[in-house]
């Protein structure tokens, strides 16, 4: 997760903002720190009525991790007192039945394309604690997790033999793996304690394990990482031919680790040596036979699919469960509170522990979507894929085509040679490699006022 900020310096009159590569990391429009308490705590029957729920995905969000990276924003809390995992295990299956009713209150089929366990680690917990999850996915939700695609995030340090078998055994097709660097100095660097024995273990161990997907996460952008230790990451990661390889450029963000030091990265040197490894480790990833899916995602050619071939996150409603994950309906996306600061975690978590099936079947905190937003947002997360977008799903949709609704924007990517033209993909609106290159500007570019400012109001906890 990200706490966004603009960095664009103000332009001359008539022409495009100045755009830095690395604005921020958009994986989910609108950002959590874009949404407030809602006052009305809508019941979750009523905002699911109707709505076709026949292709959900389903997240499962575990607050725990071992350590904490220095470069981690995420909504995580460090190791856990006796008894915690249990008792959050036990108000997820409280969540969980109650948002099975709300779901289901309207008599409508309730089917889930997609599922992913995610955190947090979700592999801190010990393997028994990780079949109960799955029951309660299962048996609870509904979700049937050997006929759909399983993601499951999990660190070096906890993918032991007996987790990995439960999650393998109970259908898991995707195993992402956290590495960051398999260069040891680098690794403390980000404040991300392990060695590379131990991660190359753990690989050794997914291995066995024969989950049909590995994915190995690196960062880029590290200091004093180089174009030869970036190389080193790379080609150990690629000696165990992961099916998919992720690429991170680094981010310094507030309340975070490496945003407490003296004099944090944060300048246009560090944009162009991101820029420039960023570019290294793609072409090293398409001479070894890898398909480019999005700025960070590389697929191994022949490997299969990891995402629901009937699912589409532009259309299609998500159901979180947990207390850091959110939920997505079309007229509002939902969560629970949002922290940063480990105090504040702690404060969520134990609130979530506590809470009844009753509390559970109410929406707390969210952002209202409009049509605009709606346009922002399929726009947002069609164009950040390599594939781009077909206008025709757009304008069938909408009613209107892109260029009709962000005439500005798209012009500006056009003049900045971030768009490719018709021919080179028809029907398509598309970034270049180029643009792809800059999705981290590309995205917040797209951003609505009405975000921004609430984004910017924000106060971090």
């Amino acid at each position: 997760m990200t706490t966004p900020t603009t960095t664009s310096a103000p332009a001359e009159p008539g022409t495009a903002p100045v755009r830095r590569p690395y604005e921020s990391y958009v994986y989910a429009y609108p950002h959590k720190t874009a949404y407030r308490p809602l006052a009305d705590r809508p019941a979750l029957g009523e905002l699911w009525a109707g709505r076709s729920k026949d292709a959900l995905a389903l997240y499962a969000h575990i607050p725990f991790c071992e350590v904490r990276c220095g470069f981690c924003n995420l909504f995580t809390r460090i190791g856990a007192p006796d008894g915690l995992t249990g008792a959050y295990l036990d108000a997820l299956e409280r969540q969980a039945r109650a948002v099975r009713d709300a779901l289901a209150a309207d008599g409508a089929d309730v089917r889930f394309a997609a599922a992913a366990f995610g955190g947090g680690t979700p592999t801190f917990l010990t393997a028994a604690e990780l079949s109960r999850l799955c029951d309660i996915a299962e048996h609870t939700m509904g979700a049937d997790l050997r006929a759909v695609p399983l993601s499951v995030e999990a660190s070096p340090a906890t993918a032991t033999a007996d987790r990995l078998s439960v999650l393998a055994d109970r259908g898991t097709t995707r195993l992402s793996l956290g590495v960051q660097s398999f260069v040891d100095a680098e690794a403390r660097s980000a404040v991300r304690p392990q060695k590379r024995a131990e991660v190359e273990a753990a690989l050794g161990r997914i291995r066995d394990a024969a989950i049909p997907v590995l994915n190995i996460d690196l960062i880029y952008g590290i200091d004093g990482q180089s174009e030869d230790t970036w190389r080193a990451s790379l080609e150990a990661a690629l000696a165990w031919r992961p099916e998919e390889l992720y690429l991170y450029p680094l981010y310094v963000r507030p309340l975070t680790g490496l945003g407490r030091l003296p004099e944090p990265l944060s300048d246009a040197a560090w944009d162009s040596r991101r820029l420039a490894l960023y570019r290294y480790g793609r072409d090293l990833l398409l001479d070894a036979g890898y398909t480019q899916v999005s700025m960070r995602m590389f697929r191994r050619s022949g490997a299969p699919e990891s995402s629901a071939g009937d699912h589409a996150c532009q259309t299609d409603g998500m159901v979180g469960l947990g207390c850091g994950a959110r939920s997505y309906t079309p007229d509002l996306h939902y969560s629970f509170d949002y922290a940063v600061d480990m105090r504040q975690i702690r404060t969520i978590v134990d609130d979530y522990v506590e809470r009844t099936g009753a509390d559970f079947a109410r929406a707390d905190h969210g952002r209202r979507m409009d049509g605009d937003e709606a346009r922002r947002r399929h726009l947002l997360q069609s164009l950040l894929q390599a594939e781009g977008m077909p206008v025709a799903a757009y304008t069938a949709r909408f009613g209107t085509g892109p260029w009709d609704d962000f005439p500005a924007e798209l012009a500006e990517f056009a003049a900045r040679g971030w768009l490719a033209d018709d021919t080179a993909a028809p029907g398509a609106l598309r970034l270049t490699p180029e643009g792809l290159a800059h999705s981290d500007a590309v995205g917040p570019a797209l951003f609505s006022p009405a975000v921004r400012a609430a984004m910017a109001a924000y106060e971090r906890k």
